[in-house]
């Protein structure tokens, strides 16, 4: 694996171009769309809440079939189409004037999004070997850091000249990445549709993916560890001005310390793993740091100014270490534990935990942490802890039923060799 933050040329840096210009839109996106429908659109603060929560559910219903469409139609094809969609969706915010018609092209935005993320893992694990995928994604996630934070700034300078205008200029940004995003996507190979795995076909696979028990609970043990999403965007910021002394601007501090650790260590931190008994070391390892982390948070509450600053810079740096090593060793196992031909359609199934994080844990961990304190911080980092451990043996169960598949497939080749 390469020490570069960039990518070889070939598909490789096209893939980190397409995530780059993609990233660069939605930040600038996320940081002004709230303002925008709330102060120039005119809608209720819970309203648009509520929008985005169901629009976020009917894009973790979608991501299988879409994943799976992916698998069988092709997953360039489909990724490309998928992009032009979310295009599409996020110009049409722009002539939005009710609560209705939001929730529409909201849903339309996040199924086009979740769909997207499950055909360019299924284009991604078509292009490179299984052994490069988890130190590609490693690349992307650095890529998709730098994007957000230019995004971000330019989202800024909206805020700042604070102008119907100056937003309409960022929804057009956003549709432009996405639509360069589907450009770029359309030089890669083509990556042939899946022809194998079809022994559960017709009426019994109808559920697809969600009939592998143990997939689905590495995905579901994945989405608790995926709390960590609302951490820095929601948790932290109101713990920082409702239980410390520490000063507003650190929220922002502390944001770029973390996309600036991901952008240069991502790729460093994944290089340890390579199968599925390193990923979940890595899993290990990193739920101990992240409970390490929520101590570190929870002893800021009560203590002087620059203590209240020191505790929370220690646990960003120990938050952003857990971070990395999850994430690489989650994307190890999403991949290496699905079977080939349906990568689309199990990426599917394990994107929906970053939906479900990024939807209910606003709740719950606004309850657990700001309202509860540091028993909740501390309830957390278990959680995180017992999630992690739980991977292991539920890895090893899905990775036996894998080989077991891959026994009963090449038996019933030979048996038809023979009868030839």
């Amino acid at each position: 694996m390469t020490n570069s933050l960039v990518p070889p040329a070939g598909p490789r840096r096209t893939l980190a171009l397409a995530q780059l210009s993609n990233s660069v839109g939605d930040g600038a996106f996320y940081t002004t769309s709230a303002l925008y429908f709330t102060q120039i659109v005119g809608l209720a603060p819970a309203r648009v809440g509520l929008g985005l929560t169901l629009g976020w559910a009917v894009g973790s219903l979608v991501g299988v079939p879409l994943g799976r469409f992916a698998d069988r139609r092709g997953a360039r094809g489909t990724a490309v189409l998928l992009a032009f969609a979310t295009a599409l969706a996020v110009a049409s915010f722009t002539v939005v004037r009710g609560f209705v018609p939001f929730v529409l092209v909201a849903c339309a935005y996040a199924a086009a999004q979740s769909g997207l993320a499950a055909a360019r893992q299924a284009l991604l694990a078509g292009l490179v070997s299984a052994a490069e995928r988890t130190g590609l994604l490693a690349h992307l996630q650095s890529t998709l850091n730098a994007g957000l934070a230019v995004g971000a700034g330019l989202g800024g300078l909206a805020l700042q000249a604070g102008t119907r205008g100056a937003y309409l200029a960022v929804f057009a940004l956003d549709a432009v990445s996405f639509l360069v995003c589907a450009l770029l996507l359309l030089r890669l190979p083509a990556v042939a549709p899946a022809t194998g795995d079809r022994r559960h076909g017709g009426a019994q696979d109808r559920l697809g993916v969600l009939r592998d028990r143990p997939y689905a609970l590495v995905a579901l043990l994945n989405t608790v560890l995926l709390l960590r999403l609302p951490l820095l965007s929601l948790v932290l910021p109101l713990w920082i001005t409702r239980r410390t002394d520490a000063p507003a601007w650190l929220v922002s501090a502390l944001f770029v310390l973390n996309t600036g650790a991901v952008m240069l260590f991502q790729v460093r931190a994944a290089r340890r793993v390579t199968g599925v008994g390193s990923a979940n070391r890595a899993l290990r390892h990193a739920g101990w740091v992240m409970l390490a982390a929520c101590a570190v948070f929870a002893l800021s509450a009560g203590a002087s100014l620059w203590a209240a600053v020191g505790f929370l810079v220690l646990g960003a740096v120990l938050q952003v270490i857990a971070e990395m090593g999850q994430s690489a060793g989650s994307w190890q196992l999403s991949f290496d534990l699905a079977p080939e031909g349906r990568v689309g359609e199990y990426q599917g199934l394990f994107g929906t935990g970053v939906t479900v994080a990024r939807t209910l844990g606003p709740l719950v961990l606004t309850a657990l942490v700001v309202e509860w304190g540091t028993p909740g911080w501390l309830l957390l980092g278990a959680a995180m802890v017992a999630a992690s451990y739980g991977m292991g043996p539920v890895s090893r169960w899905a990775a036996g039923r894998r080989a077991d598949e891959a026994a009963a497939g090449a038996d019933a080749e030979t048996a038809v060799l023979a009868g030839a």
